[in-house]
């Protein structure tokens, strides 16, 4: 038995060798991976040695030889008399890992020459040989393989079923090393005009998680990693404890984590069927926990709460008070661990902290024989942003309460109607299908907590196509709107306000979340 060993990623790389060895298989090796191998006195053939022709161009060139690829792909039966014709020796196993590409362009003053200089040639080649003449030949692209693949060999030999396992790990490993770098290309292609997507686009997905269900028991799922470690998100989150997630629960602590993100302040976000229930921001988490979970406790019950502080003992200790799937914070202190070591169920999920400072993404939908994709919503609007419409203009306490409900009802299904006060939510209104009923909603809403309406302020994730959802919110006594503006109707919105002393802001903004 012939094995060819190239790569760059060398865990493992020498015990396997040397476990191969003492199996009598045949080494063929690459320069650096040669040369670690000899170093801990394992006989390797140098490739340039076996195929008589040495390494060129700073090693661009170094497998891509005949004798290299009629050896992994030649037919058993089939193709024995071209190789005894040309005096090539057949390989029986290839175990290759590719250039860094994906690690290299993760640095930001990473240089197109140097993306370029990272990308592998000869071994997504040889991957690709070996994988398609999986009959005869098995192929290793990650240290993870090595197991069983010597497991294998001490029972007598690779069977067929593993080298199909192999082979079509290895095709998706080639794949998404391709899509990794045909994304970097078109992320820096200048395109003409309001074309902001190339005409095609490959997705790297990887590290699949299987997934006990998806959003109902009858339908199987899992979650795919992509872009890991680019920023804190809740696919690349540490499940700290807790029973695995599910499929509804990740997209909730998706759109809990995202929400909680906006602020600066300490703030707690509770969210319930990717819809956020309750919110406030406070002088510490546990303050901002108590204020959001009384902003509608019912719906609280068996919700996702997320943080944007480390959670301490005194906050863990209030949240166990209450049924929780998942609690979603930067970090977890000590004596809050403890408290949450009684109640082993409860999911908690650690993203690290994360800059306020958001990375341009596109997130995709799938539609049925399609994808859509779409720049991720996270611009913020700012104070100087607001264009004052109404003849009386927003205090300052008004102003924050304003803002903090538009950061809010972005998170919310639209139609969204949004009441805040004093940094909290009142009552939330979403998904209707008309924007008044959105608004009568989140009144109902506040009257279910024992909240009162009066004096908050109220943000609209659209225009307001009537002046209705206005005189729903005046009945209520709210003092302040936060809105896009752009309806053909605004003059009559305007005055509406007017009528009522309200003061309302224009984002010149919209934020549709279906």
């Amino acid at each position: 038995m012939r094995a060819l060993l190239s790569v760059s990623d060398k865990t493992g790389i020498v015990e396997f060798a040397r476990s191969l060895e003492a199996q009598g298989v045949e080494i063929l090796s690459t320069g650096g991976t040669a040369a670690l191998l000899r170093r801990h006195d394992i006989d390797a053939l140098d490739v340039a040695q076996y195929t008589g022709f040495p390494e060129i161009m700073e090693g661009r060139v170094k497998t891509l030889h005949p004798r290299i690829h009629a050896g992994l792909l030649a037919r058993p039966g089939v193709d024995d008399p071209v190789l005894a014709e040309f005096d090539i020796e057949r390989i029986d196993l290839l175990v290759v890992n590719l250039y860094p590409f994906e690690q290299t362009i993760e640095d930001p003053h990473c240089s197109l020459e140097l993306a370029i200089e990272n990308i592998d040639i000869g071994g997504p080649a040889m991957i690709r040989a070996a994988a398609k003449n999986y009959r005869a030949v098995a192929v290793a692209t990650e240290p993870a393989d090595y197991g069983d693949i010597l497991t294998a060999i001490k029972a007598g030999g690779i069977d067929d079923d593993l080298r199909y396992r192999l082979a079509a790990k290895a095709f998706g490993h080639t794949s998404a090393y391709d899509a990794a770098i045909t994304g970097y290309l078109h992320q820096r292609l200048e395109l003409p005009g309001e074309q902001r997507f190339a005409a095609t686009r490959a997705l790297s997905l990887r590290d699949c998680q299987p997934l006990r269900y998806g959003e109902n028991p009858h339908q199987a799922a899992a979650l795919y990693i992509h872009d890991r470690g680019k920023e804190a998100c809740i696919a690349d989150a540490e499940l700290l404890q807790g029973k695995a997630m599910s499929y509804n629960n990740i997209a909730d602590a998706d759109t809990a984590l995202e929400c909680v993100r906006q602020f600066y302040e300490p703030a707690c976000v509770i969210v319930k069927h990717a819809n956020p229930c309750g919110v406030a921001v406070d002088d510490d988490c546990l303050a901002a926990y108590r204020r959001a979970h009384s902003a509608d406790s019912t719906s609280a019950f068996g919700g996702i709460i997320a943080l944007n502080r480390s959670l301490d003992g005194a906050t863990a200790e209030a949240i166990l008070g209450q049924f929780v799937e998942v609690i979603i914070v930067p970090e977890v202190q000590d004596d809050a661990k403890k408290l949450l070591a009684r109640k082993r169920n409860i999911r908690v999920l650690v993203t690290g902290w994360w800059d306020m400072e958001r990375v341009g993404s596109v997130e995709y939908r799938s539609v049925n024989g399609g994808l859509l994709a779409q720049e991720r919503d996270i611009a913020l609007v700012n104070p100087q942003d607001l264009n004052v419409v109404s003849q009386r203009s927003p205090t300052e306490h008004e102003l924050r309460d304003l803002l903090f409900a538009w950061k809010v009802c972005k998170f919310v299904k639209s139609n969204a109607i949004v009441f805040a006060k004093d940094l909290m939510t009142i009552g939330i209104g979403a998904g209707q299908t008309s924007r008044v009923h959105s608004a009568r909603l989140g009144t109902i809403k506040a009257a279910d907590a024992g909240l009162a309406v009066k004096g908050s302020v109220m943000a609209s994730d659209a225009f307001f196509p009537f002046r209705d959802s206005i005189e729903a919110a005046a009945e209520h006594e709210v003092i302040a709107v936060i809105q896009p503006g752009g309806s053909k109707r605004d003059n009559e919105v305007i005055a509406a306000v007017d009528e009522h002393q309200m003061s309302m802001v224009f984002t010149g903004m919209r934020h549709f979340r279906h």
